[in-house]
């Protein structure tokens, strides 16, 4: 019996130190080094007041119910440095300036698209992470940094799946509220750092609302984890958009039964004219821009709310109260209209090599012109590109994004919608159905569409926007359009040459490779460095510390497709083979497309 007993106690020990080094990683996640660049350059894309407009306009996202006050004041788990600290988060991929100050707009000195907001009636100040935290680049060659306004980040915001590994924001963040709330002496430095003199009084209840917020986050954490919601990792500059937005709409809004598995994650797109497109999305499948905004906020994590206290739908003008701020979205959407496509500057990034480009610029008439300059009309008041959609078994590029939106139902007959008054909102189905809709049987575009109306009836009310104004910033009087294409766009490409890496799930690293067989492409390449290769147009791949693996056999993340080679075309193949000098001559007339510098080519 006694040896029976230690050999329990050893196997007790033994789980104990392994549950120990298990939340050791956890809560010290392996992140790159982060070294500060000597100055960051930004190119004139607009001005400088319309870049803080947009670095720090909060749009509504409250982020699981963390205060703003709170996330400047937590602490690392194993020490007393701070979890917002510039340099810190900078190792997450944030965007930071070495030599910035804190602003009345960024009161934290937080990175860019960390701003904050009250709601209506409230004086509580909540994070509120933009748009801006994902649209916004930057590349980083011989010390410099070139910041890319309207690119693609390279942050890793949005797991909330903890791994060993770690390197995930939202894994760090929860490590760092739990050690705050159950290591009393980093609880009694964060309060009264929080506090000030309302500590005596207001102790109790904030830690009261801390345990609420921290509980959010833990349960979405295991809820994800155990379902295996998000089988992809992401990584650096990921996210499944719509899968993500999907969850927490239908299945953590609505019912469990509404999860679906999100393994298709794809790249944040640019911005720039994004204003004059006939539908956005990497398949097609919006219209409206508000309507667009709102979702993303929601994905986000604006607040939402389906049911009263009761538990019962709620109907009528009572229908959906939410926390998404429509005047604030309308004036990001309006400074976006101003931003310009980036500029390659030869002081910064090395010269042009303008016959190779004059080169390039026939080469791409024959060989991208057809599919990337669409066709552009006036129509609802702005100039209307008509881009060009590409089935997916002809681009041959990863289906699972295209796919998961077509195929994915969910049941929202919960919310007891009437049929009749749906087909009073200003949705539009393309194709228009032929059949009733079925709330039980919805699409996640078709289900977000009928939401987001209602979310923006709601808020129009609510922001007293009268109907004047509504047209405007509904964008252009668009209706909220809506379709589902096994297909993604092929959009313009000037200012392409700043948004590595390619393809719409990222996995192609840089342009070189995106105009080569698939045979010539890496099959794995490391992600999570700003460091730029101007030669090959994309950031550079080789091993670095801590450094993240993408690896194009995993679901989701494959390079297929979009392939100049010999053989007949679709199935992926969309060109001849290009020669080696050919694609050169590309990438260099990539370089000037639709810039100032396209006018100096003989």
């Amino acid at each position: 019996m006694r040896l029976l007993i230690r050999v329990l106690l050893l196997i007790l020990a033994l789980l104990a130190v392994a549950l120990t080094v298990v939340l050791y990683y956890i809560a010290n996640p392996k992140l790159p080094v982060y070294t500060p660049v000597e100055q960051v350059h930004y190119l004139e894309q607009w001005n400088a007041a319309d870049r803080q407009t947009y670095y720090f306009t909060p749009q509504g996202t409250q982020v699981k119910g963390l205060r703003y006050d709170w996330f400047t004041a937590l602490e690392l788990p194993f020490s007393e440095q701070r979890f917002a600290a510039p340099e810190y988060l900078a190792r997450f991929g944030f965007l930071v300036d070495p030599a910035q100050k804190a602003t009345q707009n960024n009161p934290g000195n937080l990175p860019v698209g960390f701003a904050h907001h009250q709601n209506p009636g409230s004086k509580e100040e909540f994070l509120d992470v933009t748009c801006a935290a994902c649209h916004t680049g930057e590349l980083h060659f011989k010390g410099q940094a070139v910041r890319i306004d309207g690119g693609a980040a390279q942050h890793v915001l949005p797991s909330s799946v903890p791994t060993l590994r770690g390197g995930s924001f939202g894994q760090a963040l929860v490590a760092s509220l739990a050690s705050t709330y159950y290591n009393p002496w980093k609880f009694e430095r964060f309060a009264r750092n929080v506090l000030g003199q309302d500590y005596d009084a207001q102790h109790s209840q904030l830690r009261q609302d801390f345990k609420t917020s921290l509980d959010t986050f833990l349960r979405v954490a295991w809820n994800d984890t155990h379902r295996g919601l998000y089988p992809t990792e992401e990584g650096p500059g990921r996210t499944d958009a719509f899968g993500r937005i999907a969850n927490a709409s239908f299945g953590d809004a609505i019912s469990p039964n509404n999860y679906r598995v999100a393994n298709a994650p794809v790249d944040y797109p640019q911005l720039w004219d994004i204003w004059t497109f006939d539908w956005v999305q990497w398949n097609g499948s919006a219209q409206q821009p508000m309507a667009r905004n709102i979702g993303e906020a929601l994905g986000v994590g604006a607040t939402l709310n389906f049911f009263d206290a009761a538990g019962q739908p709620l109907k009528g003008d009572d229908r959906y109260p939410s926390s998404v701020r429509v005047r604030d979205l309308q004036l990001i959407e309006e400074t976006l209209q101003r931003l310009k496509p980036p500029a390659w500057s030869e002081a910064l990034l090395g010269n042009i090599d303008k016959p190779l480009a004059a080169k390039g610029r026939t080469l791409f008439a024959e060989n991208c012109a057809g599919c990337h300059v669409p066709n552009v009309t006036t129509a609802n008041g702005r100039p209307e590109q008509k881009l060009k959609m590409l089935p997916v078994d002809v681009i041959g590029t990863d289906p699972g994004a295209a796919n998961n939106i077509a195929d994915h139902r969910f049941d929202l007959s919960a919310l007891k919608w009437d049929l009749a008054e749906l087909e009073k909102l200003d949705v539009k189905l393309h194709p228009t159905p032929t059949k009733p809709l079925d709330p039980s049987k919805l699409s996640v575009a078709k289900g977000l569409a009928y939401v987001t109306a209602f979310v923006e009836n709601r808020a129009y009310r609510d922001a007293n926007i009268t109907p004047q104004e509504r047209s405007g910033m509904d964008g252009f009087g668009l209706p909220i359009g809506v379709r589902e294409l096994r297909a993604y766009k092929a959009r313009p490409l000037t200012g392409v040459w700043a948004t590595p890496p390619f393809l719409h799930n990222g996995s192609v690293p840089n342009i070189y490779q995106l105009l080569s067989p698939q045979d010539e492409r890496a099959t794995t390449f490391y992600k999570g460095t700003f460091e730029y290769d101007p030669q090959h147009l994309g950031y550079r791949t080789e091993a670095f510390t801590n450094g993240f693996v993408f690896d194009t056999r995993i679901t989701g993340n494959h390079n297929s497709g979009h392939e100049f080679r010999a053989g007949e075309r679709g199935n992926g193949v969309i060109g001849r083979l290009l020669q080696p000098q050919e694609r050169w001559a590309l990438l260099e007339y990539l370089k000037v497309l639709g810039g100032p510098l396209e006018s100096q080519l003989p």
